[in-house]
Order: structure tokens, then C-alpha cells, then sequence
């Protein structure tokens, strides 16, 4: 049994000259295409939900991480990766701030983030006055974990999101804390 053909929105024999309207062969033909183009038509006006990460299907999700530079996400619940995809460009404008590393890493993984820094700024009456910070540049980046203890492909996700947004000459380590 043949599954019943979607009816389009924009069927092609209306379109014609009132010539090809009264000829049957015609309008046979354009009902053939009809039938044909009605999925791609359907697809076509429901573009934009595609696009959009609280609508798009699983699949095209992923393929919208890969756009925005999020591969990392590919194991996520959907949910997550949704929420994700949707604040990209909010990662990518705060990309090299502690902001942009906290917020990325609590939406990812939802639990609480420290960062240490090792610059600080200060001022003093005095010269010769000790600097602010550490001699050494470097980010730790602690993520309280509760008493579970992630899998190895959970903290290489983490690792590869941190790379987005850490700025790449600083030196910076994940630590997992109970």
C-alpha cells in the first residue's frame, strides 16, 4: 500500500496559464510534482525551526554545535547541548574572561566553578612595594564535584570546552574537587 502523499501548500497547477488548467495531462503532471516537492516545500517553510536550538531535531543540534564551535557537547543530554548552543555567542563575546570560563563550565556541567588567578592589580604609596599576584602566569580552574567522581570522557569534554575560551597563552590546569 502506497502512504498518502502530503498535499502542498502551493500546488503547481493553480500556477498555470487557464490554457494548461483544463488540460488533464497537465495537471496530472503537476500533481506528480506536487507530490515530489510537497516534503521539500514542508522542509523549506520549517527552516527556521531547524535553526533554532529549542526546536531543532537531535541530529541537526549537533550539526549547529559544529557551527558554533562546540564539538565537545556531542555527549550531552539534550537539553544541555540546547542550552549551549543557544548562549554561543555569549561564550565566544566574553571568550578570554574568568566570566566566559565560569559561565562556560557551570552551563556545561552544573555544578559550582572556582578560578584562581595567578595576575591581580594594586597600588601603593610606597616604592619598591611587593607586586600583586603571582611571578608565574597560570588559571586553575576547580570544579566542585560533589562526592561522584566524573568519567575520563566527562573531563576530556571539559578540557576541550576550556580550550575555547581560556586565552591561549595562558597556562591553566582542571582541577576536580569533592
Amino acid at each position: 500500500m502506497i502512504a498518502p502523499q502530503e498535499a502542498t501548500p502551493h500546488p503547481l497547477g493553480a500556477t498555470l496559464p487557464g490554457l494548461y488548467q483544463e488540460d488533464s495531462l497537465v495537471q496530472r503532471l503537476c500533481a506528480a510534482l506536487d507530490a515530489v516537492l510537497a516534503p521539500d516545500i514542508t522542509l523549506l517553510d520549517c527552516f527556521p525551526a531547524y535553526l533554532d536550538p529549542s526546536t531543532a531535531p537531535p541530529d541537526l543540534l549537533d550539526w549547529l554545535a559544529g557551527w558554533v564551535g562546540l564539538m565537545a557537547i556531542r555527549e550531552f543530554p539534550t537539553p544541555r547541548r540546547r542550552d549551549l548552543v543557544r548562549r554561543a555567542h555569549r561564550f565566544h563575546a566574553l571568550r578570554g574572561t574568568p566570566a566566559a570560563v565560569v559561565e562556560l563550565v557551570e552551563a556545561a556541567v552544573g555544578l559550582p566553578v572556582e578560578l584562581d588567578e595567578s595576575g591581580g592589580v594594586g597600588w601603593s604609596v610606597d616604592p619598591g612595594a611587593p607586586l600583586p599576584g603571582r611571578d608565574r602566569p597560570g588559571l586553575i580552574v576547580r570544579v566542585r564535584t560533589g562526592s561522584a567522581r566524573p568519567d575520563e570522557a566527562a573531563v576530556e569534554q571539559l578540557t576541550q570546552l576550556l580550550e575555547l575560551v581560556v586565552p591561549a597563552h595562558m597556562p591553566w590546569r582542571l582541577e576536580l574537587a569533592p
